[in-house]
């Protein structure tokens, strides 16, 4: 009965990326619909669910600084680890970015959601929203550092870490989000049905992109570090969120939040930026494609330890 649950969880998350892989293997729509699909579900989508269910939702009650200190400080460690490890196998500065920022920077806002709105529904939902608003500028911090620090013939810009950080629509969304919540502002009746359409289309667009964007093409870079950085990430990220968790006595839906989004397969944006910013666009690709696809095994194990727990 337990396992029958979370593959009602996991299955229909993963049967909406491989419905999104069959239409741009039907050519059904070309490539540009995908990308364009994506940047609708990033700046347009994503940022209307997120401010929708924490502007609606109570923020004392659905807030809990323990879990983003703990999180957080658990995408740090991965962070040191990785950015450490690389450095004394002394990869070389495309190569060390692209593995680093691949072992810690999961796809929270599209898969990560998904899952837990599968497993929690609204409650889940609305919490997990509000800590990706907190976690999205620690994950876009981490993620600049591992490509920026390798390279150190470079000049690094700070005020580019910050401007990536400050105009990113998901923290926006996010923080007008938790400001309207926090001061109790209304809702208008008109706005809230709006927003509560217009919300319903955020994750299965996101996970049709994230199935049109899949490519087992992109398997180009090293496999064994792109296996490794994998690891990382979906195994040993879940394991230090545990601890730290567990270290600062945090339990029930919070701890499911939490371990949830540890779980989440490294983030299609860890390729654009590393093509971007002077990584490995090869490895950074593998990575993505070994991560999401693996992510079924992992996500159903993690779901499995939180079924024996009760949560």
């Amino acid at each position: 009965m337990i396992m029958l649950n979370v593959i009602e969880i996991v299955l229909p998350v993963f049967l909406i990326i491989a419905l999104g892989y069959g239409i741009r293997r039907s050519e059904l729509v070309n490539d540009h619909f995908f990308e364009q699909a994506n940047g609708l579900v990033f700046y347009v989508c994503l940022p209307i669910l997120l401010f929708y269910k924490i502007s609606t939702a109570d923020f004392s009650t659905n807030f809990n600084i323990r879990l983003v200190f703990a999180t957080s400080s658990a995408v740090g460690c991965c962070f040191l680890i990785s950015y450490l490890y690389g450095t004394w196998r002394r990869y070389p500065a495309p190569i060390h970015g692209a593995f680093c920022q691949g072992s810690f920077r999961g796809n929270l806002a599209y898969i990560g959601l998904a899952i837990i709105y599968n497993a929690y529904g609204d409650p889940g939902l609305t919490r997990a929203g509000i800590l990706l608003g907190f976690l999205v500028p620690v994950l876009n911090f981490f993620a600049i550092l591992a490509l920026t620090l390798p390279q150190r013939a470079q000049q690094i810009s700070y005020r580019e870490i910050a401007k990536q950080i400050i105009i990113n629509p998901l923290i926006i969304a996010s923080l007008i989000g938790i400001l309207w919540s926090f001061f109790h502002l209304p809702m208008p009746t008109i706005l809230d049905r709006s927003l509560s359409i217009a919300s319903g289309m955020t994750l299965p667009l996101a996970l049709l992109s994230i199935g049109g964007s899949f490519s087992p093409a992109k398997l180009k870079g090293d496999i064994w570090k792109a296996a490794f950085a994998t690891a990382v990430k979906l195994v040993l990220l879940p394991l230090v969120t545990i601890a730290f968790m567990l270290l600062l006595g945090i339990s029930g839906l919070d701890f499911a939040i939490g371990l949830l989004m540890a779980g989440a397969p490294t983030a299609v944006a860890t390729y654009i930026m590393a093509c971007r910013m002077g990584g490995d666009g090869d490895l950074a690709g593998t990575i993505v494609v070994m991560a999401t696809g693996l992510s079924a095994a992992s996500y159903t194990l993690l779901l499995f330890y939180l079924q024996l727990l009760g949560i």
